[in-house]
């Protein structure tokens, strides 16, 4: 998988998913930068971590969701690395709830961290790859929730069904100069997130699963690593499902 040199910008990048990326990115010889909201220490873990590899990486703190800071961290990165060549919007929250029971924060704070962060940065990102005149990639992460739905997610099922959208609107406005655009649904997978059910509420959710397992951040991230890397130019405008079979 042949990322080695590129430059791929993560949101949320500081752990679990995020975290994996970076870390898979660096692994097959990419340099990269990643945004982080809080999580200062976290963030210089990964910093250090990644660098093991011999690579350029280095942690901006930043909300995606805001419109003007994604702005200037895309200018940052540009003059720290000199280019960029691929985005992965990574960045996202729950706040799980019926929806009789929802509110009106529950869904604007979901949408704006899950979806509006992903036209934020991929609308600076795009421009970038524009001038530059050299191709490109964005990928985004979104979920099988975005596809069929999960009782007790409206205002997330919205936010990544909404990501699964723009992904292939996207695809097919840049395609003609050479930027690819794709989306990976992912099922349930182990992170701090998943960690924190209860076992009662794991062992439902394992038997919705035919392979029986979570998946694995460190399964996510080579997926990720495959569509970001050149071996994966002529993929554009899908929709990679890593969910075990739970969609099926």
């Amino acid at each position: 998988m042949n990322v080695h040199g590129q430059t791929i910008l993560v949101t949320g990048g500081s752990r679990g998913i995020g975290r994996a990326i970076v870390l898979a990115l660096a692994a097959y010889g990419a340099n990269v930068a990643f945004t982080y909201r809080s999580q200062a220490a976290a963030a210089q873990a990964v910093v250090e971590a990644a660098r093991a590899y011999q690579v350029e990486v280095q942690g901006y703190q930043a909300d995606a969701a805001d419109f003007e800071a994604a702005q200037t961290v895309v200018k940052q990165v540009r003059e720290h690395f000199g280019a960029l060549h691929g985005l992965v919007n990574n960045a996202g929250i729950t706040r799980d709830k019926l929806l009789v029971t929802m509110k009106e924060e529950d869904w604007d704070a979901v949408l704006n961290a899950n979806l509006k962060s992903v036209f934020n940065m991929s609308k600076a990102v795009v421009a970038l790859l524009l001038r530059q005149k050299q191709g490109g990639t964005i990928l985004n992460i979104s979920s099988i929730s975005g596809l069929v739905g999960m009782a007790g997610q409206t205002n997330y099922a919205a936010s990544k069904a909404g990501m699964i959208g723009f992904t292939k609107a996207l695809a097919k406005e840049v395609a003609g100069r050479g930027i690819t655009v794709n989306a990976l649904a992912l099922g349930l997978i182990e992170t701090e997130m998943t960690q924190a059910l209860s076992p009662e509420y794991r062992a439902k959710l394992l038997d919705q699963i035919p392979l029986g397992r979570f998946g694995t951040a460190a399964e996510v991230a080579r997926i990720a690593v495959f569509l970001l890397s050149d071996d994966a130019r002529y993929i554009t405008g899908q929709v990679i499902q890593a969910d075990g079979g739970l969609a099926i």
